[in-house]
């Protein structure tokens, strides 16, 4: 399926990922940026520092270039603005590792806490002063600090190794910052180098929130507790993150124009030096080898300084190979939908109801039905049944409800020009690109949002009956709704399209129909047109999941301060869970089947069983390191990640089979394929974290064609940090009708599960 760009960064959040796209400037001279990656072992003796070096450089190759931003944690090197003739130029001096165009990033745009069992969890996470030790880092569109989200009541001193700032800049001062938002920058230097300089009428160059979005994933991560919060009385309860506890510190990197890499590398590289301990970006931009994202290469350096890196995976699902954020050193996160939803019904002159969804409120529906008409037919437009501004006639939809068909435009931009149009109300039906997926919206009119069945049934209705009639029926906040989670549509998918052997997403976290804090400048649509101003806003995305699981991890931080990055993933990816209690299997709204690894990756987060997972998958640097090797990466290009020389062993073999992810993955190419039977051997080593105990292995379902043994099939651990290491062997002898194949293996002592999913994939 297809997703659209639009000029309203709220619409990225909730219709989709944009396609990522070169950043390039309107000068004559065609200048763009670049970023360059330096070899700082290889600076001459005659350069007192390394900025010395890296101008001159610069130099040789242009007298009027000026570096942009230097870097010292994440990549060694700095931006700047060339012509493409003196990027080759640069790229072919001495201890340059590449030279390698901006990219231009979109962000992938309670009841959680309930739902994920957090709430009768107080003992399992006490409020201790070790998670108010851990600072987690948001990358996104700001903060507006003013909201109750950030209320620092009942935390102490900030934390001794914070080494961040509180910067002051538009409407935004230092004074802005407490005990909960410790920290707040913001980045527009590579922003303003390619697009001009910020429109400070429309947006505060500073790290105040005009957006909204970057409020909501940093509440979301680790708000505070506030009573009686609601969007227009929807959703009412009491709101709070996932680690009420943690510190915040708010990394503005997102503008109305997008989120450009040299600004988000400089980000990355003030927070690794600020000591932040998780980093949450819910952001991402196409599918490029390692060595060239920006996001890839900040998140390796993080990574070796104990950061944890949470990025969302996407929103252009439900097509395959849709993923962003695929990096295995990156917590790669899908989204599932709550037990809650809006439920808004469509009531019709037959007699028939038909349910949908709304946030809509405000002043009601005469008490009667009204005349219906399809878009389409009150449209000169050749597209008229998508409801664009100005596409409706007035004469055609005065005092009547409206249906529009999804696509295009924003949801709620098809609800403006209805009423603008004078429309009473609209119902809006999604297409099949959007199936049964339900994303609530605070209209601004009488709406609701019908799923692709129903809204087939009520145009069926609307185009037999010389007279329709309906009316809207609202009725608040339902929970308790089965079965949840699902798998939201609009979740990007694998297999994963840079390294197949990497099983991506890892997990899915709640990301349908979120309420989080919103900034008080911007209504909760995000149009011009809305004068509303709310504290709490319900919104969808993966950008909304992506918070969720970077603050489980600041608690499990918080609890296993000795624990690695990968450790923390591990322990999150092998207790989530894919079966409800009643042992179906996880649902995948999309289709309306069970939904498969390449849609939930490892299943849904239990953060309760992630506290004690028994068995752990760790990961180090160098096993990174050896993962770039088995991929054939040249020594410059592993460099330029790992920040540091790096030659790989020419007598070593080197397997991406091997690294000792929590998944696996495997790929047949049947063009190569020779002989009645391929083999494929998966090497693991499990760290005991829990108590002693003897773990038995089982897999199962069993893959057509696919014979699965693992040796041993029996593990027992003495004491902590013991480890053990185990072979699967997958013997392929034949392709099956379906080109995938699914199953989980699971590692059990009776009290603890320690599952991976499995993908076999022929590919032809």
């Amino acid at each position: 399926m297809k997703w659209f760009c639009f000029a309203f960064l709220l619409l990225l959040f909730h219709l989709g990922l944009c396609h990522v796209s070169m950043a390039v400037s309107g000068e004559k001279n065609q200048r763009k940026t670049y970023i360059v990656h330096m070899s700082k072992s290889e600076m001459p003796a005659s350069f007192e520092h390394h900025t010395y070096w890296y101008d001159s450089s610069l130099k040789s190759v242009s007298e009027s270039a000026e570096m942009i931003y230097t870097y010292e944690q994440v990549i060694h090197g700095f931006s700047t603005r060339l012509t493409p003739e003196e990027a080759v130029q640069l790229e072919s001096q001495p201890g340059i590792l590449s030279v390698l165009p901006e990219l231009k990033y979109e962000l992938h745009t309670t009841r959680t806490p309930e739902f994920l069992g957090l709430d009768k969890s107080a003992d399992l996470f006490p409020e201790s002063d070790s998670e108010s030790e851990v600072v987690i880092g948001v990358l996104d569109t700001g903060v507006w600090p003013e909201s109750k989200s950030f209320i620092d009541t009942g935390l102490g001193p900030v934390p001794s190794s914070w080494k961040g700032e509180c910067e002051s800049g538009a409407n935004f001062s230092s004074s802005n910052c407490n005990r909960k938002l410790i920290g707040a920058r913001y980045f527009a230097k590579g922003y303003e180098a390619t697009m001009g300089p910020i429109d400070e009428s429309r947006e505060s160059k500073s790290p105040r929130d005009d957006d909204g979005h970057g409020t909501h994933t940093a509440s979301t991560v680790a708000g505070s507790v506030v009573q009686e919060a609601s969007l227009f009385g929807y959703a009412a309860g009491t709101a709070r993150g996932m680690a009420t506890r943690a510190r915040l510190a708010v990394y503005k990197v997102c503008w109305l124009g997008g989120c450009f890499s040299s600004d988000i590398l400089a980000a990355m590289d003030k927070a690794v030096d600020d000591n932040v301990n998780v980093l949450s970006m819910s952001l991402g931009g196409g599918m490029s080898d390692y060595y060239r994202d920006s996001v890839a290469i900040g998140a390796f350096a993080a990574m070796e300084k104990g950061i944890l890196v949470s990025c969302s995976a996407g929103n252009a699902g439900p097509s395959p190979y849709s993923l962003s954020n695929v990096a295995p050193w990156i917590t790669t996160v899908g989204a599932g939908t709550l037990d809650r939803d809006f439920p808004a019904y469509v009531s019709l002159g037959n007699g028939q109801n038909y349910s949908g969804v709304s946030l809509y409120k405000g002043s009601s529906l005469p008490g009667k039905l009204l005349p219906f008409v399809y878009a389409g037919n009150a449209s000169n437009a050749t597209n008229g049944n998508l409801c664009m501004m100005g596409s409706l006639i007035p004469a055609k939809v005065a005092g009547k409800i409206v249906m529009c068909d999804r696509g295009m435009n924003a949801r709620v931009q098809k609800g403006a020009a209805v009423k603008s149009a004078g429309g009473a109300g609209m119902v809006l039906s999604n297409t099949a690109a959007n199936g049964e997926e339900l994303v609530a919206d605070a209209h601004l009119l009488p709406a609701t949002t019908v799923g692709l069945k129903n809204g087939d049934a009520i145009k069926s209705y609307l185009f037999s009956d010389p007279n329709p009639t309906a009316t809207i029926l609202f009725e608040g906040t339902k929970v308790g709704v089965r079965p949840s989670p699902v798998v939201a549509a609009f979740s990007s998918r694998g297999p994963n399209s840079i390294t197949p052997e990497i099983l991506k997403p890892d997990l899915i976290a709640p990301g349908l129909n979120i309420l989080a804090g919103w900034a008080g400048s911007v209504g909760p649509t995000g149009l011009a047109i809305d004068s509303r101003r709310v504290d709490f806003n319900i919104i969808s995305g993966t950008s909304m999941s992506c918070p969720h699981i970077s603050g489980l991890a600041a608690l499990l931080k918080a609890a296993h301060p000795e624990w690695s990055p990968a450790a923390i993933r591990s322990a999150l990816m092998t207790t989530a869970y894919t079966e409800y209690k009643n042992k179906a299997k996880l649902q995948d709204i999309a289709t309306g089947k069970p939904s498969t690894p390449f849609d939930h990756g490892a299943g849904h987060v239990d953060p309760v069983s992630a506290l004690d997972p028994g068995l752990i998958y760790d990961l180090t640097a160098n096993d990174y390191l050896d993962f770039l090797c088995a991929l054939n990466y040249t020594d410059s290009q592993i460099t330029s990640l790992a920040r540091k020389s790096s030659t790989c062993d020419a007598g070593k073999k080197y397997s991406v089979s091997d690294l000792n992810y929590p998944s696996f993955a495997v790929n047949v190419d049947t063009t190569t394929q020779t002989g009645s039977s391929a083999v494929f051997k998966h090497t693991r080593t499990l760290t005991n974290v829990g108590s002693p105990g003897t773990y038995n292995v089982s897999v199962s379902p069993q893959i057509a064609g696919v014979q699965i043994s693992v040796q041993p099939e029996t593990l027992s651990f003495s004491k902590v940090n013991e480890k053990k290491s185990y072979t699967v062997t997958f013997t392929v002898s034949s392709q099956p009708s379906d080109p995938n194949g699914f199953a989980r293996l699971e590692w059990s002592d009776g009290k603890h599960i320690v599952g991976s999913p499995i993908a076999v994939t022929w590919n032809s």
